[in-house]
């Protein structure tokens, strides 16, 4: 439960964010935003030493409004958003009089990965300092955040607090959405990726955002916190932002929320008593909204969000690829493993030994596979070591507590998988995976 005060503010928070997400329609006002939450977040981290975990509030309003700034041009730096969580969540550590666990594992890895830096092998008239950049400033991230959150004890209303706050620009961005998408009638739908629906950004980013902001809507649901003033307009907010996501045509964002959201409800229905009762509520509930939101989705695109979806072309004829060019990517990078199996061929490699082979200069969507590629078995190693630490710490959880963290760990993976780092949220959500979630009487589920 929430009191009356922290209800009105989280209720002017979301109005200002509407209104917000129409002022991002207006030219220089993103950049604006952008560097005042940088610069207000440093200040706020400062003055209260981070003892109410400032730097975590911080970092996850920029985690959702990353996606929001970029496709508004309120980035002075394309990785602007890793660069001030990295800060936040480095001078949270610093200033902190508050000690707490420090897992070593993390600082290995980040020394691992450095090591491709010694093999990198790039056309002379590349930057050296933007490919390390582009490639290696999430995964360091990553480290950051969970050296940050590794065994941090925070409570449900936290956790619930953190998402909140990270939903606010992802409210401004469905805002901006709407503003900017043409009317349906001049959208020439195919069963590819839309980038008039995407406001003219990367849908794939844009899915993935998107996706977080349905799944935090509906944790919220689960736990009867009020986003905002009533349910059924929490419940309109939920499914806006998922039918958003449908008509990107990105299928990415939309199938890891889905996974994540069964893995939250698995573990949340064991957590509860009245387990058949929740299950039926639950599963029937979702299944109802879902297909009532596929067929209207459906009828608006002309079918092809069925054909997106059961990997068919625009006339209805099966695709031979259903990854859209990914599985070759996967592939190509798996032979660069093969043929350099200990170091990898060196940090930023993969996409200009792709240009000599085939003549295409792609980035990998895949950062399994570029570990693999740029890395060798140091890739490997770091990759065993991602999945083991945070699986061991979850099992070790109770029910509840598994909900978030494993919905946060299938969060980072299922994205890393079809969308690489390019953004800062797999980074920050997979920190959150390692967290200890404590619980107080007050926090308890009503059985």
């Amino acid at each position: 439960m929430i009191n009356n005060k922290t209800f009105k503010s989280n209720y002017i928070l979301v109005l200002l964010h509407v209104g917000l997400g129409v002022l991002m329609l207006l030219g220089g006002i993103s950049k604006m935003v952008s560097l005042a939450v940088v610069l207000l977040g440093i200040i706020n981290i400062i003055k209260s030493k981070n003892d109410g975990n400032q730097a975590i509030y911080w970092s996850a309003y920029m985690v959702g409004a990353e996606v929001l700034y970029r496709m508004s041009g309120g980035t002075f730096l394309y990785e602007l958003p890793k660069y001030s969580i990295l800060l936040f969540l480095g001078l949270g550590l610093y200033i902190e009089k508050k000690r707490h666990h420090v897992s070593v594992s993390y600082f290995i890895i980040i020394l691992l990965l450095l090591i491709g830096i010694a093999f990198m092998d790039i056309p002379f008239n590349e930057s050296i300092r933007k490919a390390i950049a582009f490639n290696l400033s999430g995964p360091i991230l990553l480290c950051v955040s969970a050296v940050y959150f590794y065994k941090r004890e925070m409570s449900i209303s936290k956790i619930l607090d953190v998402l909140f706050y990270m939903l606010l620009p992802i409210i401004s961005m469905a805002v901006l959405l709407y503003f900017k998408t043409p009317d349906f009638e001049k959208i020439r739908f195919s069963s590819n990726a839309n980038f008039a629906t995407s406001g003219g950004y990367g849908p794939n980013q844009v899915a993935t955002i998107l996706g977080l902001g349905g799944f935090i809507v509906a944790v919220h649901l689960f736990f009867k916190k009020r986003i905002t003033s009533l349910y059924l307009l929490d419940l309109f907010l939920l499914l806006y932002i998922v039918y958003r996501t449908l008509i990107t045509f990105s299928r990415g964002g939309m199938i890891t929320v889905i996974v994540a959201l069964i893995a939250f409800t698995f573990f949340y229905i064991l957590a509860r008593k009245d387990t058949i009762t929740q299950l039926v509520k639950y599963v029937s509930l979702i299944f109802l909204f879902g297909i009532a939101l596929v067929v209207y989705t459906a009828d608006l695109t002309g079918g092809m969000i069925i054909n997106r979806y059961t990997n068919k072309n625009a006339a209805g004829i099966e695709k031979k690829d259903f990854s859209t060019g990914r599985i070759d990517l996967f592939k190509s990078e798996l032979e660069n493993f093969y043929e350099h199996p200990f170091f990898g061929i060196g940090v930023g490699g993969s996409k200009y030994d792709r240009l000599e082979e085939t003549g295409v200069l792609a980035a990998s969507h895949n950062e399994v596979s570029r570990l693999f590629s740029e890395h060798g078995m140091i890739g490997l190693i770091v990759l065993i070591l991602l999945l083991l630490i945070p699986g061991h710490h979850i099992l070790n959880q109770p029910y509840l507590a598994r909900a978030f963290l494993s919905a946060f760990l299938i969060f980072w993976f299922l994205t890393i998988n079809h969308s690489a780092m390019r953004i800062a949220f797999p980074a920050f959500i997979y920190g959150l995976s390692v967290a200890v979630i404590s619980f107080k009487s007050k926090e308890k589920l009503n059985d």
